[in-house]
């Protein structure tokens, strides 16, 4: 039996044509969607912000077990790229309206954001002043595979992504704080358009219910360009039911 939660996704809850049938019943789309799923990754955050009465409604409608992992924007990461931790206080107060249902923040860094111990550090610790809840970090530079950033992020609690295709070396393995798994599945060969074989599927399946036996787990498939994501994320659902 698993320990901790398997909490199983997609990035958003549009649900294409071909997988409607799944969601069955009235409602919105976000309200059919948490009736088959645990979890969402809120990716629009990172383009704009939302205001905390549209969070709170995001969280009314959904039931008791659902959660929300929330995107940090993109202000942050890519534009300010870490140096200025200002909009984090904003960014709180909009997601705190998700009340209980607020899963891990995620910060998703550009492939050209090199991992500089004093700049990340400065930005961690003004992240930790602000929030307490669980926090994953997806680096997408090289650098960041190294025995220096994980020592970082786990001593800050932060969990680092693993994620398919990877970005680093281990990268496909979860690392940083091992109090939380966060995996994001983009799609390979094709970025977010590739479906995942039944086998990956499989194995993946696994491997969550490893991970489970240490800490909570979070899994999103973010292969949403041409509708992959939902079938991946049903399939892999449906074996850890079954």
């Amino acid at each position: 039996m698993n320990t901790h939660p398997i909490f199983i996704g997609c990035t958003g809850w549009s649900i294409p044509r071909a997988c409607a049938e799944h969601f069955p019943g009235p409602g919105t789309v976000l309200e059919r969607y948490a009736r088959r799923f645990g979890a969402v990754e809120i990716a629009s955050s990172f383009y704009r912000s939302h205001r905390p009465e549209t969070y709170a409604r995001w969280a009314d409608v959904t039931p008791p077990g659902f959660r929300f992992a929330v995107k940090l924007p993109r202000l942050i990461t890519h534009f300010r790229r870490l140096q200025d931790p200002g909009p984090l206080a904003r960014f709180h107060q909009e997601t705190a309206a998700l009340g209980v249902k607020l899963g891990p923040w995620l910060i998703q860094l550009p492939p050209s954001l090199r991992f500089e111990a004093r700049v990340v550090a400065d930005f961690c610790t003004a992240l930790r002043q602000e929030f307490e809840g669980d926090v994953a970090c997806e680096p997408r530079h090289p650098t960041w595979f190294t025995a220096e950033a994980e020592a970082l992020l786990q001593r800050f609690r932060i969990a680092r992504v693993a994620t398919d295709p990877v970005y680093g070396p281990g990268g496909a393995e979860p690392g940083g704080w091992p109090g939380l798994v966060y995996i994001r599945l983009h799609g390979s060969p094709q970025l977010y358009a590739s479906a995942y074989p039944e086998a990956f599927l499989i194995d993946l399946v696994a491997r969550l219910q490893a991970y489970a036996q240490r800490a909570p787990v979070w899994c999103f498939f973010n292969n949403t360009a041409l509708g992959h994501a939902i079938a991946n994320a049903l399939f892999v659902a449906a074996r850890l039911e079954g």
